[in-house]
């Protein structure tokens, strides 16, 4: 089969190179364009599709608008198969999905109908999912809402970060999708509606998604801290009991500890080991990154900060006023 490719992202490059090296023709690849980047924002940062077109001399089409007449156009004229999307960026219309004669099928890292949206990596974890997946659909007009033409599984291990689960999506996607390929081009390919009372949201993530409620237990805290490092991180502030000053701070690593509630205890406030308390067991930090600085480990900052038990995190730092 002749198969164009719709792609910006990382995440999709496995499968871009499978198709590169299968029996099939790539009959071309869209990619968003270059974006500003850099401090003054002076440097263009093409697409690790783009990037990856350039080192294996692949033509790659940069499109602003992939539903504008000039690039209706450039698809039809390769009279491709199949459309393969994955993390392309942009809402495909169907006036160009229906240029291919077998549509369009697109590559999602969730198990949907479950986590629908631009983050399902993110949720999934933060939800404390310990399993999670990657489903091929067709491309419907509302958001992951096509039919599923295959789906497969992999766990999520207690440690795992966003990173680890995005690269074992990523590689897992590669055997579905081409196998996938294969049954469409037979058409053998099945085809099974989403159940619509299984949906649930994995919207694009906002900085507050990080900051951390300290009320929340000790399991939730690390689970949003796995989800959301390095952007936009779980953050808090941390709050000096003898001199008042606060920092803002973004946590990077942290482990669940059972802790026994003590009177007096306050959530979000440092004990005798230097753990943070919670509103079930405690945190204990491991490594952290101060707003502007660089990543260090703990036991560094408390050094470097001179923290006691009863200094303070704080849940909200839209409360406090002098932050550094």
């Amino acid at each position: 089969m002749k198969i164009i490719y719709f792609g910006s992202a990382q995440f999709g490059i496995p499968c871009l190179e499978a198709i590169y090296h299968s029996g099939h023709e790539l009959a071309g690849v869209f990619t968003q364009p270059a974006r500003p980047a850099g401090r003054h924002r002076s440097t263009p940062h093409h697409t690790d599709v783009d990037v990856w077109c350039g080192q294996n001399n692949v033509p790659c089409v940069e499109a602003e608008n992939i539903n504008s007449s000039e690039m209706v156009q450039q698809v039809a004229a390769l009279g491709a198969d199949l459309l393969v999307v994955i993390a392309f960026g942009q809402k495909i219309g169907q006036e160009v999905i229906a240029l291919q004669t077998h549509g369009a099928v697109n590559v999602h890292a969730s198990l949907l109908p479950k986590y629908r949206g631009a983050a399902p990596i993110h949720w999934a974890i933060m939800n404390g999912e310990t399993e999670t997946g990657v489903s091929i659909i067709t491309l419907a007009d509302k958001m992951d809402a096509g039919l599923i033409l295959a789906q497969d599984t992999t766990a999520i291990s207690p440690d795992d970060t966003v990173k680890c689960v995005h690269d074992k999506l990523s590689t897992l996607s590669v055997g579905v999708l081409m196998q996938t390929i294969e049954q469409i081009a037979d058409e053998s390919a099945g085809y099974r509606q989403q159940d619509p009372a299984q949906v649930t949201k994995a919207p694009k993530l906002k900085k507050k998604d990080g900051y951390i409620n300290w009320d929340s237990s000790a399991g939730q805290i690390v689970n949003q801290i796995r989800a959301l490092w390095p952007w936009p991180a779980a953050e808090t502030v941390y709050v000096c009991s003898k001199t008042g000053k606060n920092w803002r701070v973004g946590i990077a690593k942290a482990r669940a500890v059972d802790r026994p509630r003590k009177p007096g205890d306050m959530t979000g406030s440092l004990d005798e080991n230097l753990n943070v308390i919670c509103g079930d067991g405690a945190l204990q930090i491991l490594e952290l990154k101060p707003a502007g600085s660089r990543l260090m480990e703990w036991a560094a900052y408390t050094n470097g900060h001179q923290c006691v038990a009863g200094d303070l995190f704080v849940s909200n730092d839209k409360a406090l006023n002098g932050i550094r």
